[in-house]
């Protein structure tokens, strides 16, 4: 398992661009909520402790992990970003279901980030059961949203010193 030996939340903060100039969306899906409000509060903290303005995070939620393309697609037209963090979470179950979601949202977001050349920082869990994926928000793995947040980051400095 990628992170039986890592926590998510530890970063080295001297080599974090600071994000005062940065204006930030992050679109959160409803469904898991328990969890993804975790990534979300994880997210927003780290982009705050680096720097990003309370006031230059954009928030948005939609229904579920198949619709964050579309909510990330909308917040490249409609406001001005640097970059997304696209919070979700799809947890396995007895169908396919999981599979076609986590295909769809994976590709979907990829197309967005290409598309308008916006980095989007890809906090999705895809676990094989619940406690899986409240290990990842804030348990004994730390929470992926911190390290998205800092992907994101790193991204935005990237494409503006390119």
């Amino acid at each position: 398992m990628a992170t039986a030996n890592r926590n998510l939340s530890e970063y080295n903060k001297d080599l974090i661009p600071n994000g005062a100039d940065f204006k930030i969306g992050i679109v959160v899906s409803e469904w898991n909520d328990k969890i993804t409000l975790n990534l979300l509060a994880g997210a927003k903290q780290a982009l705050i402790d680096n720097g990003v303005k309370e006031h230059n995070i954009n928030v948005r939620f939609v229904p579920g992990t198949f619709e964050l393309p579309l909510g990330c697609q909308l917040m490249c037209e409609r406001t001005d970003v640097d970059g997304i963090v696209a919070i979700g979470v799809v947890i396995q179950g007895e169908t396919r279901h999981f599979d076609f979601v986590c295909e769809g949202a994976t590709l979907g977001i990829k197309d967005v980030t290409l598309k308008y050349s916006t980095p989007i920082s890809y906090c999705v869990l895809t676990d094989n059961n619940e406690q899986q994926s409240i290990d990842r928000s804030g348990g004994k793995h730390g929470n992926k949203g911190i390290e998205c947040a800092i992907a994101c980051l790193k991204m935005i400095h990237l494409k503006n010193t390119l």
